[in-house]
């Protein structure tokens, strides 16, 4: 998971790098990049959890951060700033990722 955080982040730092320079692809584009690297950075913090409850409390900010990037992917493509086919491998990841942050939450919450 480390690692697929870290090709998420580095995904969406390309993804943005490639963005037209307008006012909205700017705005657009400064909010993806700090969730989409959020994710990875927040998750190496929940790996150093000193409990069940700060794990569960740190991947709720990846779950967070994971969701976030999620709607400002959305918004690219709803806006036609973007292809949704472009998009489409990196949301699918992201939503992959925000299944198995959601999954560990449920698991750590039962072993409480």
């Amino acid at each position: 998971m480390k690692y697929r955080t870290r090709q998420f982040a580095l995904r969406v730092i390309r993804l943005v790098e490639s963005l037209s320079k307008g006012r909205t692809e700017n705005v657009f584009g400064k909010q993806l990049l700090r969730s989409g690297t959020s994710v990875g950075a927040n998750y190496r913090a929940a790996c150093r959890a000193k409990s069940t409850a700060d794990f569960v409390y740190k991947m709720g900010i990846v779950e967070e951060e994971t969701d976030e990037s999620l709607y400002w992917m959305e918004l690219l493509t709803e806006t036609k700033i973007l292809d949704p086919k472009k998009l489409e491998p990196l949301m699918k990841e992201a939503n992959e990722l925000l299944a198995i942050t959601v999954a560990s939450i449920k698991t750590a919450k039962k072993t409480k």
